[in-house]
């Protein structure tokens, strides 16, 4: 599912979001890959895309690890989100070029239903075959949250994601 296309990458998400749903909570879900490509100034599409998938999953006996660059999420926002405070594990200030690597091995082990990391840099395709390997091996969902600038984007690649910065204190 690697794609180079911002339009490419949303769809795929929201193809991802359909399966998801047709899942039952115990059964574990097939390994996969997603990349979220977000704006910092378009809050709500991040949310509604991957809260239903997050809860879903949270419905499964495994943890959903977040990988985020400096920030600590918000108990408050995971338990309104409706996410299971239980299963949510974070590691925080996590230096950029340990995240690929860690995505990697939390995905193998199986022990989480989903892997969330930052990362400013595209993937190369060995390292998105890797982390494709990483999460059937462990029967897993990573999404890889990517950044972008408002200003670098072309004006038909405008439609992204976004984190809220409440999301984080």
């Amino acid at each position: 599912m690697y794609t180079s296309g911002y339009a490419n990458r949303s769809s795929a998400l929201s193809s991802t979001s359909g399966r998801i749903a047709r899942v039952s909570s115990e059964n574990a879900t097939a390994g996969l890959i997603s990349e979220v490509v977000y704006r910092e100034d378009q809050p709500m599409m991040t949310q509604l895309l991957l809260l239903p998938l997050l809860q879903q999953l949270g419905q499964q006996s495994r943890w959903q690890l977040w990988l985020t660059p400096q920030q600590k999420l918000s108990r408050e926002w995971v338990q309104s989100a409706g996410l299971p405070l239980t299963k949510v594990m974070q590691i925080n200030q996590l230096s950029p070029c340990h995240t690929l690597e860690s995505m990697i091995r939390a995905l193998r082990t199986g022990n989480y239903s989903v892997v969330i990391g930052w990362l400013s840099d595209e993937l190369t395709e060995e390292e998105h075959a890797q982390l494709v390997k990483a999460a059937d091996e462990g029967n897993a969902m990573g999404f890889i949250m990517r950044p972008v600038r408002a200003h670098s984007l072309a004006p038909r690649q405008q439609s992204g994601l976004k984190i809220h910065s409440n999301l984080y204190h």
